[in-house]
């Protein structure tokens, strides 16, 4: 048995083929080959067998009794093959048309999603766009490890040198703290006026993103107190209306956080947060460059 088990898909063709034919000049063209080359082939395979596939006499070739008994067997290995492999192209082919869009936060703002998509699918109408969740753990929402091909997130990107990305809004950060908390009363609130409250920080691994919340470049060298880790929105919302802490926030996501008992105030003394789309440079898909397209047409870069 040991010595039928590596069969070439090959040469079970070339079998197949001067089996139709039943002459080993045409076979040959038909597959490309030379005659001699052919003629090889199926002697070494009739070797590894051991067993004669063909009787060549003075009227031609004709199939033995072995040759008649592989010949079912060896047709449907080599259709299944085909089958195969014609399922391998049409993933492929999908692959190529499937735009996988992460994000970390939903980014509402006035109907940006829909909008860019009904414009990409106008202009790519045999695409298909995934749309994928990605906790804050990982702060290019999945283009780092290659599982998106494009992201909405919040700049600064770690190792910004590996991406590109198109300003879609430019947002006040505003703070979010629970409505009981003293400083809530008032219509607006320094910076300096929070800089000793347990902050709500994003995970280690977002690096500069959390950095960036937490407000570091306004806090003059002093570290901040942090009350709590969130990576995501119902925990920050949870960790806030527990009091574990305040965090920053952008205009456009305050609505995901301020239910029950929690409340955002303007911030005076804090620079405002970029919201973009994201890919990886040099990525020169057509469906990519089709979705940024898509993404400037309906917001004109405000930065």
């Amino acid at each position: 048995m040991a010595m039928t088990t590596d069969v070439h898909l090959r040469d079970l063709r070339y079998f197949l083929t001067v089996a139709e034919e039943l002459h080993f000049t045409r076979a040959a063209e038909r597959l490309y080959v030379s005659q001699p080359a052919l003629s090889k082939q199926v002697r070494a395979l009739e070797r590894q067998l051991g067993v004669e596939l063909f009787r060549r006499d003075r009227h031609g070739v004709v199939l033995t009794g072995a040759g008649e008994a592989l010949l079912p067997y060896a047709r449907r290995v080599v259709d299944d093959w085909a089958a195969g492999a014609a399922a391998l192209d049409a993933v492929r082919a999908q692959g190529r048309s499937t735009l996988t869009v992460g994000m970390s936060t939903s980014p509402g703002r006035g109907g940006l999603l829909p909008a860019i998509r009904s414009r990409f699918t106008a202009a790519h109408p045999e695409a298909t766009v995934r749309l994928r969740q990605v906790s804050w753990e990982d702060p290019t929402a999945g283009l780092a490890d290659g599982d998106v091909d494009v992201a909405f997130v919040w700049l600064p990107l770690p190792d910004a040198e590996r991406y590109a990305w198109t300003v879609v809004a430019e947002e006040a950060r505003l703070v979010a703290l629970p409505e009981s908390h003293p400083l809530a009363a008032r219509a607006e609130i320094d910076f300096a006026d929070l800089a000793d409250e347990p902050f709500l920080a994003l995970p280690e691994s977002a690096g500069p993103l959390r950095d960036h919340w937490l407000a570091l470049d306004s806090r003059a060298g002093r570290p901040p107190r942090i009350g709590a880790e969130i990576a995501g929105t119902e925990e920050t919302y949870e960790a806030l209306a527990a009091g574990l802490g305040i965090c920053l926030v952008a205009a456009g996501n305050a609505p995901l956080i301020t239910l029950g008992g929690v409340v955002t105030r303007p911030v005076r003394g804090v620079s405002p947060s970029r919201f973009v789309l994201a890919w990886r440079k040099g990525d020169r898909s057509p469906l990519v460059r089709g979705y940024v397209a898509a993404c400037a047409a309906v917001h004109p870069n405000p930065g």
